[in-house]
């Protein structure tokens, strides 16, 4: 099980890698959008530190929707909407838990997944973070169903979203800032997906244990 200081510990992991990886996401985004996605999402991430010591002792679902309304107020451009978005059904799918099993990971990382779908309008191959958090899910469930135990399909989601991030240098974007570009967009790795990568590492190096 996944518990609720295990959640903790992985959010600030996730902080740590956000502030870790600014200038890359930063770089990512000047080749092919405004060139804010770092710095944009670092300033959310340390608001949502700060956070943490407020809800440390509630349920995950909670803790979930605190970061996601953080980040909706802190996060500029489209980063925060989405990735605000995504917590807060992740909270509310997690409402009153206070650990989580593998089924209700991916129950959570469902909701919120679907919430992104629904506030950005943007389908798989689009050159976004869904290209990421997709074939994570997929992974996650796929290894449910074979019956492997949480650190495994933990481990097993994170291949498959590093193989998806690594699936938008080719592509073309579709939405936002960078389908502007059109067909110059090929070739660059979509910030937003390495960020979304970044999210489903950190949790499987805090909880595949």
């Amino acid at each position: 099980m996944i518990s609720r200081e295990d959640v903790l510990a992985w959010i600030r992991k996730y902080v740590s890698a956000i502030a870790e990886h600014k200038d890359l996401l930063t770089q990512l985004d000047s080749d092919i959008g405004d060139g804010d996605h770092g710095s944009n999402m670092d300033r959310g991430f340390q608001v949502v530190q700060t956070k943490l010591q407020e809800v440390a002792d509630k349920d995950i679902g909670a803790i979930f929707k605190t970061v996601g309304m953080t980040l909706v107020s802190t996060v500029g451009g489209a980063s925060g909407p989405l990735y605000g978005t995504l917590f807060l059904q992740m909270g509310s799918a997690a409402k009153g838990k206070l650990e989580l099993s593998l089924e209700d990971w991916i129950a959570a990382l469902q909701a919120g997944v679907d919430g992104v779908i629904m506030r950005g309008k943007a389908s798989p191959g689009d050159k976004t973070m869904l290209d990421t958090l997709l074939p994570a899910l997929q992974a996650l469930k796929d290894a449910a169903a074979k019956g492997a135990g949480t650190g495994q399909a933990l481990l097993d989601s994170a291949a498959a979203a590093e193989q998806g991030m690594l699936a938008t240098i080719p592509l073309v974007a579709r939405k936002g800032r960078a389908s502007y570009l059109g067909e110059r967009s090929a070739g660059h790795q979509d910030p937003g997906a390495t960020s979304s990568r970044m999210f489903i590492q950190t949790a499987a190096d805090t909880w595949a244990r």
